[in-house]
């Protein structure tokens, strides 16, 4: 009788259990996916968008709407108590479901026209209120920018959380383009395509089953007038049979166009018949996939380990401070994270002095560099078409941050105007890999025992944008010196294409592959990423120049010395904006310096940080070429303009399906004056990618970055009392590896 009891007790237990896991999968607070607008609750039912296993967007990319964290059970944060503590906090989960109400009541909501909000974040108060405003003042009103749809028509409206009021702004209208792809169009167009018949008998024309299609959404360019007038998209799939890393499997030249407005397929070319899709050998990049996962141990693990703690804290939630370091830090779903108000102490006078206002992530520029049917159009527009913050995905401790990290989530806003938590999307942590912040010894000959040595210990906040294929990781890296450095890697899965070679000797002579050929059937396609940077620097206050330190060589004269030449510093203060576009040369060498001409150091220079470029690739393609017409923010790595706070957006406010007359070169051209006015600069790290056999099946990180360096900043090294490290101080731990 007793064993009975048992495992009626256990048969209880676990059918309880069972509910509350089928409850809380199926009654969570996120919005039914595209799937349930199809009826698929008959399991024998026949439709081919049942049958798909068209995860990518499903499982990966939908918003997740409760209230707070859910992937790391150790770290569960109520978002919904959040309330602002400074001016330039991010919208609170309270603060957008007002922006909610009061736009639902509003009369361009009242109409039964579809509608979604392709945008709501902070409306920033004005630059000098935020710059006068201390802790303890009250905060200045908190407002809301959104960018809405309703039917066709795009509104930029200023909702007012205190008085309710809701004011439109006059936009760039709708010949300027479109905005941001909100998450749950991305998502409906995966599964668009599935409701053709044609469609459907294309894909099992090539040998596919359709249960394994995975299909992505591609933002289509702008490539002329037939496309005006009318938002949208191209979708392209692959098949995932056998593989998880279904990139690798394309089903090529099958190209569906799509009215994004209605999901209807407009359009299906299939140019690629004779294409195989290519095999799923090797293809899978899953460390639990290895053959023998103990072989891929070829380290030992590391770990920083700080026995005190760690040396920043996050002040009420976004104000982080470190070392002589403090700045305002939030994620956001366009530019991924902005850093604001950062502002360093000076060692001498022990002042918080101003560096820079506000720096970001403008805009991705990817061309790719295949002209054929299926490629010419992918020339994408990361941030202004996708949303860079949108796409970043939870970081994962321990690899993708070490365990001294603490993390910050982003709260964002569903189509429909529902909060949602993207959990752990940023980390700051404490960086040190036995660096050298400085050093000096002394050559015996001197007589002087003298050994002083000083390690490099950063703080680093960092981010990662997986944007379909492509992982993006940003860092900015603060040093205790002065200098902030900004990094980006790339990572991720290459954009490939099909073909019918298996090997190059295949290739006929002179044949374009437009890239090279990784594995069988599979070739990556030429591509550049051009990463744009906001960088509004305020250098001890908002009165800078921008001053071009050019290296000239000069010729000695006759019998003035057994030298024939030396090398020359040439000051040059750009007046205009257009004495600030900058191409790089090598041989035409120069510092760019961002001066303060109203404030000097104690023997007279004008203080300033200076861009220390790096990822000086520039963009080739031709300036009437209808991507770089729109990407023409490329066409110079450096820009300055004056500050103004409607230009934010290199490529625009409405980028996608853009002509490029909304873009920083249409700005530049204006030629405003610059000099001894608050100004901004604006830096394009550039990478050419030729793909190569390493970067399959997925990419080592390549990674490149810039530095905002201190010139004349300081009196004097600004890390000459920094202490050293004493063994005292750090703990002692033992291998419990057995020497052999």
């Amino acid at each position: 009788m007793e064993q009975k009891s048992f495992f009626r007790f256990l048969l209880l237990f676990v059918t309880a259990a069972f509910v509350f896991v089928f409850t809380t999968t199926n009654f969570s607070h996120e919005p039914p996916s595209t799937a349930a607008l199809f009826d698929c609750s008959d399991a024998s039912s026949s439709s081919p968008i049942c049958a798909s296993r068209n995860f990518l967007f499903k499982k990966q990319h939908r918003p997740n709407t409760k209230n707070g964290p859910t992937t790391n059970p150790t770290r569960r944060r109520d978002h919904v108590s959040d309330v602002p503590r400074h001016p330039l906090d991010p919208l609170t989960v309270g603060e957008i479901n007002r922006v909610k109400s009061l736009l639902s009541t509003h009369a361009l909501f009242s109409s039964r026209a579809p509608h979604a909000l392709h945008s709501v974040v902070l409306e920033e108060p004005d630059k000098n209120l935020v710059k006068k405003w201390e802790k303890g003042d009250p905060l200045p009103p908190r407002k809301a920018s959104v960018i809405a749809r309703v039917g066709v028509d795009y509104h930029v409206l200023i909702v007012d959380l205190s008085s309710g009021r809701v004011e439109e702004v006059e936009g760039p209208g709708r010949g300027s383009g479109f905005p941001t792809m909100t998450l749950e169009e991305m998502n409906d167009a995966t599964w668009a395509p599935f409701s053709s018949a044609d469609f459907n008998r294309t894909i099992v024309s090539r040998g596919v089953d359709l249960s394994d299609v995975a299909c992505l959404p591609l933002s289509s360019g702008w490539f002329g007038k037939s496309e005006e007038n009318r938002r949208v998209m191209k979708v392209q799939c692959y098949s995932s049979q056998g593989t998880a890393n279904f990139y690798m499997r394309p089903i090529e030249g099958l190209t569906v166009l799509l009215d994004l407005d209605t999901m209807e397929v407009i359009e299906i070319s299939d140019t690629g018949r004779v294409i195989p899709v290519p095999g799923s050998t090797n293809t899978d990049y899953r460390y639990a996939r290895a053959s023998n996962p103990e072989e891929t141990r070829l380290l030992n693990p590391i770990s920083i380990e700080q026995p005190r703690g760690p040396s920043f804290v996050i002040e009420d939630g976004h104000l982080v401070r470190w070392a002589n370091w403090e700045f305002h830090l939030k994620p956001d779903p366009r530019a991924g994270v902005v850093i604001s108000r950062a502002r360093v102490r000076d060692p001498e006078t022990r002042e918080l002095r101003e560096v820079m206002y506000k720096g970001f992530v403008s805009e991705l520029f990817v061309p790719y560099m295949d002209p054929t049917d299926a490629w010419y159009f992918k020339t994408y527009m990361d941030a202004g078409e996708y949303g860079f913050g949108l796409q970043a995905m939870p970081l994962v401790p321990l690899n993708d941050c070490p365990r001294n990290a603490e993390y910050m989530d982003g709260v964002f806003t569903a189509a429909d105007g529902t909060p949602y938590v993207r959990e752990n999307m940023v980390c700051v942590f404490e960086s040190y890999a036995g660096d050298i912040a400085w050093r000096h010894s002394e050559s015996p000959i001197t007589g002087l025992p003298i050994r002083e040595v000083r390690p490099k210990v950063t703080l680093v906040v960092r981010m990662a944008a997986s944007v379909a294929n492509y992982d993006y990781i940003i860092d900015w890296e603060f040093q205790t010196d002065g200098l902030i450095r900004a990094k980006v890697g790339l990572s991720g899965i290459l954009m490939v294409k099909g073909t019918a070679y298996e090997n190059k000797n295949q290739v006929k002579e002179q044949e374009e592959l437009h890239g090279t050929l990784l594995s069988e059937n599979v070739i990556g396609v030429i591509h550049d990423h051009f990463v744009t940077f906001h960088l509004d620097l305020d250098v001890d206050g908002s009165n800078n120049s921008f001053v071009k330190v050019n290296l000239k060589k000069e010729e000695t004269s006759p019998g003035e010395s057994p030298r024939k030449s030396y090398l020359k510093a040439v000051r040059n203060v750009a007046k205009t904006e257009k004495d600030g576009q900058i191409k790089l040369k090598l041989y035409d060498p120069s510092e760019f310096h961002v001066i303060n001409a109203g404030k000097t150091t104690r023997v007279g220079n004008p203080t300033g940080y200076k861009v220390v470029p790096s990822g000086t690739a520039a963009s080739l393609l031709d300036h009437d070429d209808p991507p770089q017409k729109r990407g023409g923010f490329t066409n110079n790595q450096i820009w300055v303009t004056p500050y103004n706070k409607s230009e934010q957006w290199a490529g625009g406010l409405f980028t996608y399906q853009s002509k490029g007359e909304d873009t920083l070169a249409v700005w530049s051209d204006r030629d405003r004056d610059i000099e001894n006015k608050d100004i901004v600069v604006w830096y394009t790290l550039g990478f050419h990618h030729i793909p190569c056999q390493e970067d399959f099946p997925i990419m080592p990180t390549v990674s490149s970055s810039f530095d905002l360096k201190p010139v004349n900043f300081f009196e004097r090294n600004p890390i000459l009392r920094v202490a050293p490290n004493f063994e005292q101080d750090l703990p002692v731990c033992r291998s419990d590896a057995i020497p052999g």
